[in-house]
């Protein structure tokens, strides 16, 4: 590739494999509040694709038979960004209303010093996610002091 080709280059959506459409639909539409685009359920093959305003952003695919393994190689996390920290702690607090479990109790920063940072946890097949802001985690903790706080969890 040359560097005129890469230039456009961004992701475009994320898919992850599930052990139960149902449930996970719940998490992510219910909770996180994407839209369901296409469902789909032939021949035994279960799938939904989801979004935001008609866009593609994650695709669930109905085929796992274990839950995450972050031993394994692959997904390490999914991470969604939003505007504000205050929109961070009220998914936060909608997050702990439903007992979900959390990597670290309450906002990090991304590094020790970084303005930027977020919450770190796990959908219902253990699946890691964080939802963060830019700015806003100047004082929040950094639970690792030499590696950013996604590295490892």
């Amino acid at each position: 590739m040359t560097a005129t080709t890469t230039s456009t280059l961004r992701t475009g959506h994320v898919g992850i494999n599930v052990t139960d459409l149902p449930r996970s639909l719940a998490f992510y539409g219910d909770v996180l509040g994407f839209d369901v685009l296409v469902e789909g359920k032939e021949d035994g093959q279960r799938f939904a694709l989801l979004g935001r305003d008609g866009r593609l952003a994650l695709a669930l695919w109905q085929q796992a038979d274990d839950s995450y393994a972050p031993a394994r190689a692959g997904l390490h996390h999914l991470a969604f960004e939003v505007d504000t920290m205050d929109e961070v702690r009220a998914v936060e607090a909608e997050l702990r209303s439903l007992d979900v479990t959390f990597a670290y109790e309450g906002v990090v920063a991304h590094r020790e010093g970084a303005a930027s940072g977020g919450i770190f946890f796990h959908d219902p097949d253990g699946t890691r996610l964080e939802i963060y802001a830019p700015t806003g985690a100047e004082e929040a903790p950094a639970p690792h002091a030499a590696a950013p706080t996604c590295g490892f969890f």
